[in-house]
């Protein structure tokens, strides 16, 4: 039997054994609800709802669309998957047989048995090489490199989630900053009649010179309130822009009170355990526990010998002409077993490293879960709070706006005096600037449940635009 047959019947009987742990995703104390959690755990979930059913605003579904084509994080994040790609195919390719090509041409002076000989050598051959995966590392550091891409495609549905929640967050902000401003460009010609009025007074003398400084100064902190405003809009405009993947510029958009907003029913939040599968951060982190995993297999396979075959065929010559002619071919087989000796200590090191990673990556799945269930319980007790409160505080408006009409009626008969006047006109200010941040806490609690829940991604993570589809008339 000659070497080629022996090293053939070798590699026949040799069965792959894989070395090292298997994954098995960590336990995590799942709830049986969701803490703050009013209505009953059912399967329906805010978050199986597309974010165009979410967010049912024109304008902002335009811009989620641009965001999500030209943003420049999301495109980082894709390049990433791109990355992770490339990487599964080399580990793949390491996997295969190993086929080069040389081509060598010398010339020197060499002893040959009885003299020196002056001339050139040519060689041509294709080797091949094969690693023959006894322990499964070449298998194992192929299962890393795909959870890595998994791991990665799932980073990308998390940041999408993030600029979808960023961008609408960023909208309703703009929407009751504009609201705002026409507030107190309400309040300015208010009180710009109310100042003229005291002038009016003044000079009949029914009221002193002290009524005329404070109104024209609480004239002029309105004026100046005024102008912050319009810094904070032309801010919150340029993180807009900046957000949709464009240059600071001014942002399109109605004119509409933030309560004329479309929002979608209310829809429960849904099983905790789904929530497992549904937020794509968690998914992240356990696809990086299973890459981990992969790796420490790996390490342990790098402790056992490496068993290559290896082949050479071709040509030598020493004559170019006659090459590929003639008697000159040349072929060699051989197998070889290689156990590290000096650096078996190094890759014992190497094992300790890759465990202490996967520990570290459970922990960190763990903790991603618990804090995925207490994103979702933040949001649902926002959700709760500030809708209770905007209740309460469009009551305070209502009975606020009635008391300022009365009081500037009683004060132009005389019967009111200046301090109850600027008073009621002032708490009525305060009131609807805060009614303006309720309406605006309570559409953006809305935004931090989707996004808690997770919901959004699948029809985002992966495709660069998700159009809505087009609704019947």
């Amino acid at each position: 039997m000659n070497v080629r047959s022996i090293c053939l019947a070798g590699v026949m009987t040799l069965t792959a054994c894989s070395v090292g742990p298997s994954y098995r995703r960590p336990a995590s104390d799942v709830p049986d609800s969701f803490r703050a959690q009013q209505e009953t755990a059912s399967v329906q979930s805010l978050a199986d709802l597309p974010w165009w059913d979410v967010y049912q605003d024109k304008v902002l579904q335009q811009l989620l669309q641009t965001a999500l084509a030209q943003n420049r994080d999301v495109k980082i994040a894709v390049a990433r998957v791109a990355e992770a790609r490339a990487q599964v195919g080399v580990n793949r390719i390491a996997q295969l047989p190993q086929v080069d090509l040389a081509f060598s041409a010398q010339r020197g002076r060499v002893f040959q048995p009885g003299s020196y000989v002056t001339g050139g050598l040519f060689n041509g051959a294709a080797d091949v090489s094969f690693e023959v995966d006894l322990w499964q590392r070449l298998a194992s550091l192929s299962d890393a490199a795909r959870a890595g891409l998994l791991a990665t495609e799932y980073a990308r549905s998390s940041v999408q989630i993030s600029l979808i929640s960023d961008v609408a967050a960023a909208y309703f902000n703009l929407l009751a900053l504009d609201q705002q401003f026409g507030i107190i460009e309400r309040t300015i010609v208010s009180r710009e009649r109310f100042f003229q009025l005291t002038q009016s007074r003044f000079r009949q003398g029914a009221a002193a010179g002290l009524d005329v400084s404070r109104a024209e100064a609480s004239l002029a902190a309105t004026r100046a309130g005024l102008f912050d405003l319009q810094r904070q809009i032309e801010q919150a405009e340029n993180q807009l822009q900046i957000l949709l993947g464009q240059n600071p510029a001014p942002v399109t958009r109605p004119h509409l009170d933030l309560q004329a907003l479309p929002v979608p029913r209310e829809i429960p939040a849904g099983l905790p355990s789904a929530l497992l599968e549904r937020r794509p951060d968690v998914r992240q982190a356990e696809f990086n526990l299973v890459a981990a995993t992969a790796n420490v297999r790996a390490a342990k396979a790098a402790l056992f010998p490496t068993i290559s075959l290896t082949g050479n065929y071709g040509s030598e010559s020493v004559e170019l002409s006659k090459l590929f002619s003639g008697p000159t071919r040349i072929w060699s087989f051989g197998l070889n077993l290689l156990q590290p000796l000096i650096n078996a200590q190094r890759n014992g090191y190497q094992v300790d490293a890759a465990q202490a990673r996967q520990e570290q990556w459970i922990l960190q799945y763990q903790s991603t879960v618990a804090q995925a269930f207490r994103e979702v319980s933040d949001a649902l007790a926002a959700r709760r709070s500030y809708a209770g409160f905007l209740r309460a505080q469009e009551q305070q408006v209502g009975a606020l706006r009635t008391a300022s009409f009365r009081v500037l009626r009683r004060y132009e008969v005389g019967y009111s005096s200046y301090f109850e006047v600027i008073d009621a006109d002032s708490s009525l200010l305060a009131a609807e600037l805060q009614l303006v941040q309720a309406y605006r806490n309570n559409l953006i609690s809305l935004v931090q449940l989707y996004k808690a829940l997770g919901g959004g991604w699948e029809q985002a993570a992966f495709s660069p635009v998700a159009s809505p589809p087009a609704r019947q008339p």
